[in-house]
This record gives C-alpha cells, structure tokens and sequence, in this order.
C-alpha cells in the first residue's frame, strides 16, 4: 500500500474551492470555516498562556491566517507563518498586510528557525492530518526551536470525546484514494512523547468543553455564540520545555 501524498491532496482540494467560491470563501472553507470564530479562539487560547505582545510565535500549518489576522494588531514580535499549501499562506500573508512577518512553505517536517528561538510554537488542526511518525518528529523539531518555559500548542482529535465520532464515520464514508486524513490521537501517546521529548505537560482540554477565556464575544457561522469561555471543537494540549 503507497503512502498518500497529503500534499498533493490538501492543493487539489484547495484549488477546487478556489474554483467553486469567492476568495474569502474559499480561504475560510479550505481551513474548515468560520475564519473569524476560530481565529479569537485560537488568539485569546495563546494569551491565556502567557502570549506577550513582544513574543515570537511560529504557526506551523498557518493555513489561510485564521490565527495571523487576530494577532495582526496584537503581536508586535515576530510571527512566522508556515504551511504546505502556498494559496493558503500566500492569502495569509496578504490578508496580515505585516511587511515585518514571515509566510513560507513548509519543508517536509523541519521548522528552520534557530534554537530557543520562539516563545510559542502552535500546532491548530494539523497533528489532525499527520501521521503519528510525523506529528512526533514536528514536535521534536518545536522542542528544539521553543525557548525554555516557551509553550508548544495543538489541538487534536480524540475517541475520548463524543462528538469527534462524526469525523471518524466520515473517513470511514471516503473511499477516495487522494482524500486528506483526519488522524486521531490517544492521550496515552501524548504522554509518552512529552516524556521521551522532555516536555511537560501544562493542561489538556476536551474539545466539546468551553476552556478559552474569551477577550469578546465568538460568533460561529451555525448561530452559535460563545461568550466569556469557549472551545474550538478540537481538544488541546498546551506542553511547556524544561
């Protein structure tokens, strides 16, 4: 059996959209929607642990900028915007409009930045779409570009929640041969990579549980409003370097 080339799959799919929506459209669809919504939610989630606004933060699969565009008038130190789809993070970038920020492709499982570089390296959706071999070797790559106390962030996707179930049945639906995997993560393998990588664990989240101290109100595109708390859907995991 080939191993599926994920970046193949994740272009064509972007570029489908493209064709079938408006730009803005098309940029929210790609990383799963509510492009705002997300975005605080990924924003006030870093500032709950300690985002300054002189940070460095890296954004590993920054997608189409959910997170960039909310700290865009926030960060005033360096974000860094990495993904595998250039329509995305080239949107991004011009979305920002930050002429002192970095957007670039991803180069395979690296992130080429220096040593103890960042204060928080973040990780939204994309452990989602790894294999494990891969998600294990971005996070030895974080652990060595985080500073020490720095926070490495990803949410992820978990049998232990209910309401993940749906988006197994949905791969188990795609026949496919060039769909884009969704993955899940047991708590158990986290522990154990923490410990091998020598990370600690600082708070893990259930995705379906409001966790996120709201800076305002987070409206999604389904009618739903969060307020003073919320969640992303996903669950969290917040890791720190000795």
């Amino acid at each position: 059996m080939n191993t599926p080339d994920f970046k193949t799959s994740y272009e064509k799919q972007t570029k489908e959209l493209i064709e079938q929506h408006n730009l803005d459209k098309a940029m929210s669809v790609a990383v799963g929607g509510n492009f705002e919504a997300a975005g605080k939610l990924e924003r006030d989630l870093l500032i709950q642990y300690g985002l300054e606004k002189n940070h460095n933060v890296i954004d590993v699969g920054c997608g189409s900028g959910r997170l960039a565009f909310q700290l865009s008038n926030y960060l005033e130190g360096e974000y860094i915007g990495i993904d595998i789809v250039e329509d995305l993070f080239k949107y991004a970038e011009m979305k920002c409009n930050r002429s002192d920020w970095r957007f670039y492709q991803a180069p395979g499982l690296s992130i080429p930045e220096p040593d103890n570089y960042a204060d928080f390296i973040c990780f939204f959706s994309v452990f989602t779409h790894l294999l494990h071999e891969e998600s294990y070797k971005y996070l030895q790559e974080a652990t060595r570009v985080i500073k020490p106390k720095g926070k490495i962030i990803f949410s992820f996707l978990e049998f232990k929640i209910p309401s993940h179930w749906w988006i197994f049945e949905q791969v188990l639906a795609d026949n496919r041969p060039d769909k884009v995997l969704n993955q899940f993560m047991s708590r158990d393998a986290i522990e154990s990579w923490a410990g091998h990588l020598g990370l600690e664990i600082i708070d893990i989240h259930d995705g379906d549980k409001p966790h996120i101290k709201l800076n305002d109100v987070v409206k999604w595109e389904d009618g739903l409003t969060m307020i003073d708390k919320g969640n992303l859907g996903q669950s969290v995991c917040i890791l720190t370097k000795q």
